[in-house]
This record gives C-alpha cells, sequence and structure tokens, in this order.
C-alpha cells in the first residue's frame, strides 16, 4: 500500500458537499479541514473550498490519476472553458509515497505544489 495525498477543490454548486462525496469516493483515510481560498491561476472567478485527503492505496500513481479524472466527471466536471477555470470539483494527485514522477500527463509531487497556499496549508495538517 502507498500514501498518497490528494487536493481536493470546488468552487461551483454545493462546494463543502462535493469536497465530502470526492473524499469518499476516493477512499480518503483522513481529510484535513476545508478552508475557503481566493482562485489561482484565473483570478476572475468565485472562491474555492480546498482541503487535502490522505489515501492509502495499492493503485499505481498512474492508476489513481486515472481514478481521480474518473471521479471528477462522475461529480459533474467538465473540462471546457480556460485552464484554471471555474470547476465543480478538482482533483490533484500531490503526493504518491516518497515516489518522483516525471511522465505525460503526470508529475508527482504536483508541479505547482510549492506555490499554493490551498495545497501547503492543509497538507500540513
Amino acid at each position: 500500500m502507498t500514501l498518497a495525498y490528494v487536493g481536493l477543490g470546488s468552487n461551483l454548486g454545493d462546494r463543502a458537499a462535493l469536497i465530502a462525496r470526492a473524499a469518499e469516493l476516493i477512499g480518503a483515510a483522513r481529510v484535513s479541514a476545508v478552508i475557503e481560498t481566493e482562485p489561482w491561476g484565473l483570478v476572475d472567478q468565485p472562491p474555492f473550498l480546498n482541503a487535502v485527503a490522505e489515501v492509502e492505496t495499492a493503485l499505481s500513481a498512474r492508476q489513481l490519476l486515472d481514478h481521480l479524472l474518473d471521479v471528477e466527471r462522475r461529480l459533474g466536471r467538465e473540462r471546457v472553458g480556460p485552464r484554471w477555470g471555474p470547476r465543480t470539483i478538482d482533483l490533484d494527485l500531490l503526493l504518491y509515497g516518497d515516489e518522483q514522477i516525471d511522465e505525460p500527463g503526470l508529475v508527482v509531487p504536483h508541479p505547482h505544489l510549492l506555490e499554493r497556499r490551498f495545497a501547503l496549508e492543509p497538507l500540513a495538517e
């Protein structure tokens, strides 16, 4: 089993319910406190709720990423509009054990982790 950390964010719909449901669907063992934060990347949009979930998984990092993308789709995420734009749910694989991965479509630790207070604060918790 590998201990992974997943960032959860939402700024559309019932943000708190979406984060809670996402945490349930990804099998979170623990979830940080939920914090409200200003948007990152594209600032002209509603504020986000953010948290970090701890997940114990037998999936590979790629399989876990695929699972996260599937959960996003199930919770109504549509990848249309500008990058970093508004979304019902956003699940980011932040850390996967102590592995460093750099493959097409999968970089771990998350490449923008150190720039994102909304991920670092809940992760530190």
